[in-house]
């Protein structure tokens, strides 16, 4: 049955999907970087944005970004819609970067034409998946626009995000790294790989937690691995039609009373650095969460080596086996696959098609009844 389903197939085609858009940009490498070097001064702002999932591209990419683009910062187009005017500065110069799977959310198009209208010197960049939606149907003969199509198929037509989100993230990697990007080749191929090793090595695994009894399911993270946990809880919120309901955090941040929601019937993810200075405060959490709490399953996931937690009960450990290499931000990639997987075997074993898993119709593949106000 799952060969049949949009999903399952979106899921697992992620891969080949990032070694597609990897040839596609190294194909234009020359033109994307005369337009980055155009628009890209010191004194431009920077906005990545995006609604739901593809907002949260930009909560991913916000802490890696800093170090290859100043003034970058990560704002939502449905906070841009209700308060442009504290958000665009319309003195200094604006890049701004559209996530959209459809390009043809309402949010999306009145990001766009506000920054237009709000801005005296406005450039974009459309990362879209679809070539016939509004965004990439605007950017034709447009020189300040630099649109970028991803793979026909990373446009999921499932209702949750999976192929879309991870391809979009790791095109603005690539994008922020354009001058050196057949250098980085590499480390792009080992984040493929890690992918198809959670596959090959955890999926069952995964598969038989997901079927588990439980009402509410956690994901943390650290920097970067925080916008992908915020995207694993809603892959999993909404592929399960908020039957299991999902919080996210960081390691730190989780202390702070959102530790409160842990309980018997709760699933725990922890996403964890390998970078030591931020991999000791993550351990000393997931130490106590397993000293005080019994939830129904404690997953850690990790690319390198299987950090050392002594005692603690964990269900499954997920290690991606191709590891990060020094100063390799593709490697946050990856993570999302558990996410995804645990949504989409939660949502099957919840009664749901996972293509179309919202029973009540509250959820739509593009968002539905938002009317942008002049």
């Amino acid at each position: 049955m799952a060969n049949t389903m949009f999903t399952f197939n979106e899921i697992h085609q992620q891969p080949a999907m990032w070694r597609k858009e990897l040839e596609k940009l190294l194909a234009a490498k020359a033109e994307i970087s005369a337009f980055m070097h155009k628009y890209l001064t010191p004194d431009t702002d920077i906005i990545l944005t995006g609604a739901g999932t593809s907002a949260f591209i930009g909560d991913a990419l916000q802490p890696v970004m800093r170090g290859m683009w100043h003034n970058v910062r990560s704002v939502a187009t449905t906070d841009i819609i209700t308060h442009a005017k504290y958000l665009l500065n319309p003195d200094k110069p604006l890049l701004l970067v559209s996530f959209a799977r459809s390009g043809n959310s309402p949010e999306s198009v009145g990001a766009v034409n506000l920054a237009n209208k709000l801005c005296k010197n406005v450039a974009h960049v459309y990362i879209t998946c679809n070539k016939n939606g509004k965004l990439a149907l605007q950017a034709e003969g447009k020189d300040n626009i630099l649109l970028l199509l991803l793979p026909e198929e990373t446009d999921d037509k499932s209702l949750a995000m999976t192929s879309s989100f991870s391809t979009m993230l790791l095109t603005c990697l690539m994008l922020g790294h354009i001058d050196t990007l057949d250098k980085d080749q590499e480390m792009i191929e080992k984040t493929a790989k890690n992918a198809e090793a959670v596959i090959a090595e955890y999926e069952d695994k995964l598969k038989e937690i997901a079927g588990r009894p439980f009402e509410r399911g956690v994901f943390l993270g650290s920097g970067a691995l925080k916008g992908i946990a915020e995207e694993c809880h809603l892959k999993l919120q909404e592929l399960t039609d908020g039957a299991v309901v999902c919080k996210f955090d960081s390691f730190l941040g989780f202390r702070h009373g959102p530790k409160a929601v842990v309980n018997s019937k709760s699933i725990v993810v922890y996403l964890m650095t390998e970078q030591e200075d931020v991999q000791r405060y993550e351990r000393d959490l997931v130490k106590q969460v397993d000293a005080n709490n019994t939830p129904v399953a404690q997953i850690i996931v990790i690319a390198g080596k299987a950090p050392e937690l002594p005692g603690v009960k964990a269900d499954l450990v997920v290690r991606m086996p191709f590891g990060p290499a020094e100063n390799d931000f593709y490697g946050i990639v990856a993570y999302v696959l558990v996410g995804q997987l645990l949504g989409y075997y939660a949502s099957l074993a919840h009664g749901l098609n996972p293509d179309a898993p919202s029973v009540s119709g509250n959820i739509h593949r593009v968002v539905e009844g938002v009317t942008i106000y002049e």
